[in-house]
């Protein structure tokens, strides 16, 4: 004898019901994995508050891997079951081993990674003047959405190669008594046209230029703001015009990360 198929349910109505089914996570820990996601969570956010760029990454996983009984392959003459070494690749990447006992032939297990993220690079001949303000060249690195990035207070990390074959790190911003720099915007008074344009346009990449000082040098009759931001880098960090062609400098977000909501149930930070 034949029977009828029950009707199937709506779409609407399943995606409710398998909603029901689901469990809040923070509903399911117990005491003990409520202490373990805090202990976590701590430790992200000294990972991201301190490693900001690639080469920042990669120095403080090998600090941790050390720790961990991880050596430099380059230091070990042979390879045998049970090693742990590591790997670094022109300081910006690395690849970590913990060697097997089975035959390579029988697979291996990866785990993979990224430790680059959006941000604002600056170019190789950047510092200009312009109406009597100083400003990096820049260009984006990745996939920004360019009007996040103005108004905020920003970082520059880095390393620049001097002249004298010398290499010097460079974090400027971070600590609280450094100063932060910037990208300007248009005061809400004067942007009526801006406001018109789309989000991808409202701020192009041409206007991520970053203002870094607005002081004239004394007794200097060009490029006064220019000249006195130039010898500032070079009293206090170092370097010099010329050494912006082999610099790797990097401007992102400037500050640690917190913890977000009053609940403290996110992570704010980059």
């Amino acid at each position: 004898m034949a029977t009828k198929k029950a009707p199937a349910k709506p779409a609407a109505a399943k995606k409710k019901a398998d909603e029901k089914k689901k469990k809040n996570a923070w509903l399911k820990y117990s005491a003990a994995q409520l202490k373990a996601v805090d202990k976590l969570a701590d430790e992200y956010k000294e990972f991201i508050s301190k490693c900001k760029t690639e080469r920042e990454c990669v120095t403080e996983i090998v600090r941790q891997a050390k720790a961990l009984g991880f050596k430099d392959l380059d230091t070990v003459k042979k390879v045998k079951s049970g090693d742990k070494i590591y790997s670094v690749n022109m300081g910006k990447a690395i690849a970590l081993f913990v060697v097997g006992s089975e035959p390579l032939e029988k697979g291996m297990k990866i785990l993979g990674a990224h430790i680059d993220s959006p941000r604002i690079d600056i170019k190789q001949n950047p510092i200009y003047e312009e109406k009597e303000l100083c400003l990096l060249d820049t260009h984006y690195y990745g996939g920004i959405k360019k009007y996040q990035w103005v108004t905020l207070p920003l970082a520059i990390h880095g390393v620049v190669c001097r002249k004298d074959g010398t290499t010097l790190n460079i974090v400027i911003g971070e600590d609280e008594k450094d100063p932060v720099i910037g990208i300007s915007d248009l005061l809400i008074h004067l942007s009526q046209d801006q406001l018109k344009k789309d989000g991808a346009k409202v701020i192009e990449g041409e206007d991520l230029n970053v203002l870094v000082g607005s002081m004239p040098l004394k007794d200097t009759e060009k490029d006064a703001v220019k000249a006195n931001v130039l010898k500032l880098i070079k009293d206090k960090y170092g370097f010099e015009e010329d050494d912006f062609l082999s610099a790797e400098l990097e401007v992102v977000p400037a500050g640690r990360a917190r913890d977000f909501g009053l609940d403290r149930s996110m992570v704010y930070g980059y």
